[in-house]
């Protein structure tokens, strides 16, 4: 099993880096959150899971030991895989999954990527007592850390950046300042500002 992986980042796309380690290139795929952290042609070092299966070994990355320890506490939950539980790291922070899962908040899971009903009823049975969060954060329940934003809002923004060719591991980032807005329209404008800038 490899632990980790230290090297140059090659190449670096939506949803894997390549990870050029004394010349071996590893294709490990990451989260939304890991790849803010990855710079192109900087050093890197990756904590690593290997998923094993009958058609394919795939190495899944995180930039930090907590989110690798909520990936290996997410796949532990019957239906939960790799992917699923990498598309749920893309879409909210570590501290707010956990809060959410101890505070008994399937609205809050049932929204994020492959999660229904059922799945977020087992999350919250079989981690709320493994999860832990600081009670002094300021870390809002939501998807994007937006204050007071309805989530139909924030729904209707990501759907019209995608539509402009954005992905969500850029769009999920900038949601979280563009969310001052009032109105869709003004997210939106906030948000294509922020992205202008990245």
């Amino acid at each position: 099993m490899i632990g980790f992986l230290r090297g140059r980042v090659a190449y670096l796309l939506t949803d894997y880096a390549l990870l050029d380690v004394q010349g071996v290139g590893y294709r490990v795929f990451i989260s939304g959150a890991t790849r803010q952290k990855l710079r192109l042609h900087e050093e890197a070092q990756l904590f690593t899971y290997m998923s094993v299966r009958e058609d394919a070994i795939q190495l899944y990355g995180f930039a930090s030991q907590e989110e690798y320890d909520i990936f290996q506490l997410l796949i532990s939950v019957s239906g939960i895989g790799p992917k699923v539980a990498l598309g749920v790291l893309s879409h909210i922070t570590t501290e707010g999954l956990c809060k959410a899962i101890q505070q008994k908040q399937t609205s809050i899971l049932t929204k994020l990527p492959g999660i229904g009903k059922k799945t977020a009823e087992r999350l919250v049975l079989e981690l709320k007592d493994k999860v832990a969060f600081s009670s002094d954060t300021d870390e809002e329940l939501t998807l994007t850390n937006a204050d007071e934003v309805p989530d139909d809002m924030l729904a209707e923004t990501q759907a019209a950046l995608e539509a402009l060719g954005y992905t969500q591991a850029e769009i999920v980032p900038v949601l979280r300042q563009a969310a001052k807005g009032k109105t869709t329209e003004a997210i939106i404008k906030l948000a294509l500002k922020q992205l202008s800038k990245a």
